[in-house]
């Protein structure tokens, strides 16, 4: 049976803080992921749109599109240009959370499954809409990816304005993440390296570590208040410096036709280093559509999901008879394969996939229920109802316990059960 992390820190003066963890939370517009969609028999609705959450507000105007003979590429990309466009996320295009040096870098990918044509840019800077950028790429060059500077004097090239996209907001959350947690960035070994070692398990001081984190987040608190965070804004802040986000959306969309497409568009990692690409650029990884089968989508820790070719993992899984929770959940086990199921590192990682099969069936798996508790993993749905559905979890508990725990013990630290 898999173990919540929350029962092996119980007994933490933090784990009051988030007590009352053993149920998937569901906010009002959240159902449980629906198994019937994801069976092998039965009907499904088509035409579809399937992406995800921060999606979720932007899916009726794509759906009547669709529904009413819209391109099913250009269905998906109405979905995720809501959230590039608004400064109020900053998972995507104005607003992004910046990199280590302040600067917004962006990327996309885009698949075509009628035409079989693909699009993709990534480290975009001062261009709002990379995912439209990655269309124009597919349609007006013989090229399948731009990067950096030339990717940018493409879409100028193209129409698209430049722009600053980093967001006042965004710039306070760098600055708090600069004069605290610079220390701890992306530079030295990563989580695959036999030398990592866990933020909480470095050598600091002899207080217990329980108490270590609550002065860690009352200091950064009291120090965004003074950057003029606004006070209900301030803990999300601080999560963000702790836990640096990987925001990103994907839409994959379907037509009564049988007709299918997939996009996924990115700020990236959070105080990355510059130049750093994760897998929503890369086809085959961050999006891929293949239209006799199905497309996939991801939103999650890059890196990891790039190391498994996870979108084009799941639609040949499909291909070869899976249904769609069964290929996202072999991918997600390969993540854990990649470490042995050593939870001690897995909890530092989580992997949201966004499944679309050709005949409508859907899915949406996750490595955690969520990323901590009341936020679960959801998928957002539009096939003639919008709604969400919490995703189906591999692990039980959450990705980034809020306030974090002390390490997991020892002989805990071993998933056996995850990588049969």
């Amino acid at each position: 049976m898999p173990v919540s992390r929350r029962d092996f820190v119980k007994t933490s003066v933090l784990g009051a803080v988030a007590a009352g963890v053993g149920t998937r939370a569901q906010g009002e517009d959240a159902k449980p992921a629906a198994q019937e969609h994801d069976s092998q028999s039965g009907s499904h609705k088509r035409p579809i749109i399937v992406c995800a959450n921060n999606g979720f507000n932007y899916l009726d105007d794509a759906f009547a599109f669709l529904r009413s003979g819209g391109d099913t590429l250009d269905a998906a990309l109405r979905v995720v240009k809501g959230p590039e466009d608004d400064p109020n996320d900053d998972s995507v295009g104005l607003g992004g959370l910046p990199n280590e040096e302040g600067v917004v870098e962006l990327d996309a990918c885009c698949m075509h499954g009628p035409t079989r044509r693909a699009g993709s840019v990534g480290g975009v800077r001062n261009i709002k809409n990379v995912s439209l950028v990655s269309k124009a790429v597919m349609e007006h060059t013989g090229h399948v990816m731009l990067v950096g500077e030339g990717a940018e004097r493409f879409a100028v090239a193209m129409g698209f304005p430049r722009e600053n996209l980093l967001t006042e907001h965004s710039r306070k959350i760098w600055l708090l993440w600069k004069e605290f947690h610079s220390t701890d960035d992306w530079w030295g070994p990563g989580l695959a390296d036999p030398h990592w070692q866990a933020p909480d398990s470095k050598p600091n001081n002899d207080k217990p570590q329980a108490e270590v984190w609550q002065e860690r987040i009352q200091n950064l608190q009291a120090r965004a208040a003074d950057l003029g965070i606004e006070p209900e804004l301030q803990l999300a802040a601080v999560r963000k410096v702790l836990f640096p986000p990987t925001g990103t959306i994907h839409c994959s969309a379907l037509n009564e036709k049988g007709e299918i497409s997939g996009c996924t568009t990115t700020s990236g990692l959070a105080f990355k280093l510059p130049g750093r690409c994760g897998d929503s650029p890369i086809i085959g990884a961050g999006c891929y559509t293949d239209q006799d089968v199905g497309s996939a989508g991801a939103t999650g820790s890059g890196e990891e999901n790039i190391k498994v070719a996870g979108a084009h993992t799941i639609v040949e899984n499909m291909r070869h008879g899976m249904s769609p929770q069964e290929a996202g959940m072999d991918a997600l086990k390969r993540i854990v394969r990649n470490y042995n199921g050593d939870m001690n590192k897995l909890r530092f990682i989580d992997m949201t996939y966004y499944i679309l099969r050709k005949d409508g069936a859907y899915s949406g798996v996750s490595l955690w229920e969520g990323y901590s508790e009341g936020h679960p993993h959801k998928i957002a749905i539009h096939d003639g109802s919008r709604r969400a559905e919490v995703t189906v979890n591999l692990l039980k508990g959450y990705s980034q316990e809020f306030p974090p725990f002390p390490n997991i013990p020892e002989d805990l630290k071993k998933g056996s059960e995850y990588l049969k």
